[in-house]
């Protein structure tokens, strides 16, 4: 009787399959993400999370967002390696976390009104100058270059076999940020120790100083900037965005030839908007 038993049970179909999924799992049989897990990765979702952080001071890491801006000067590209690790573990190239924005607006400010003291300029143009700086310089003329990079890249940089993956518009926004803090450092602050001794001086060796920084400055831009779109495995042809190489080297030698001094336009501009 017990044989008989045993041969029924091992042989007898069973009538209901085990679920391969359970019910809580965040993925489908497809490997897709369920409603709700998908409604978190939303563009919509993410802004939201990292401008609720944007407030929250103890959420942020600090330290590591100034490791970040030391390995911009030293190795960039270990700063995009990190954005691939988030991708892997939080499935988002841009950063969640805004203590890079605040510790750049930070630099931002702080040289700005550097910038004035050493321009000689009053408390009411100082504050002029870095509203100008902050909404002008660094966040309207960033929204457009990101959108535009963001366009381009999306529309002729992604690869044909990869057309289901797209360039995040926070992570163009990310890029800008990480290409835009050199060139804050060195045209905002390095720049500073020079400016009234030897670049506006009407002397070769000022406006050759001077336009030096600058073409060090924008060339540091665009060298970051490619490093940050060649990081993304899916996009080609990333080496078209340090094209601009060229005219930026071709107009450096053209000032140093007319006596074109950058940093003395800069500053009569400045001036002229604070007025």
């Amino acid at each position: 009787f017990l044989k008989i038993t045993c041969q029924r049970i091992f042989f007898l179909p069973s009538r209901k399959m085990l679920p391969s999924i359970s019910v809580n799992s965040p993925m489908q049989g497809n490997g897709a993400l369920n409603s709700r897990d998908a409604a978190r990765h939303t563009a919509g979702a993410k802004r939201y999370k990292y401008l609720r952080r944007l407030f929250r001071f103890r959420q942020m890491d600090f330290e590591f967002a100034a490791w970040q801006m030391l390995y911009l000067f030293t190795s960039p590209q270990r700063v995009y390696r990190n954005f691939h690790y988030r991708k892997q573990t939080k499935d988002q190239w841009a950063r969640d976390d805004p203590a890079f924005l605040v510790l750049l607006s930070i630099w931002l400010c702080v040289s700005t009104i550097g910038f004035g003291f050493v321009l000689d300029m009053g408390f009411f143009e100082t504050i002029k100058l870095l509203l100008w700086v902050v909404f002008i310089d660094c966040v309207g003329v960033g929204l457009l270059i990101s959108t535009l990079m963001w366009f381009i890249s999306n529309k002729y940089l992604v690869k044909r076999q990869s057309r289901d993956y797209d360039v995040e518009w926070g992570y163009a926004f990310d890029v800008h940020l990480n290409a835009f803090y050199p060139l804050l450092v060195i045209l905002h602050f390095i720049q500073l120790f020079f400016i009234n001794h030897v670049i506006l001086t009407d002397t070769f060796i000022g406006y050759f100083v001077g336009n030096t920084l600058w073409l060090v400055a924008v060339g540091y831009y665009i060298y970051v900037t490619f490093l940050g779109y060649s990081a993304l495995p899916f996009l080609k042809n990333t080496v078209i965005l340090l094209y601009p190489f060229a005219p930026l080297v071709l107009l450096y030698g053209l000032s140093l030839a007319l006596g074109w001094n950058f940093t003395h336009t800069l500053c009569s501009f400045y001036k002229y908007r604070v007025k």
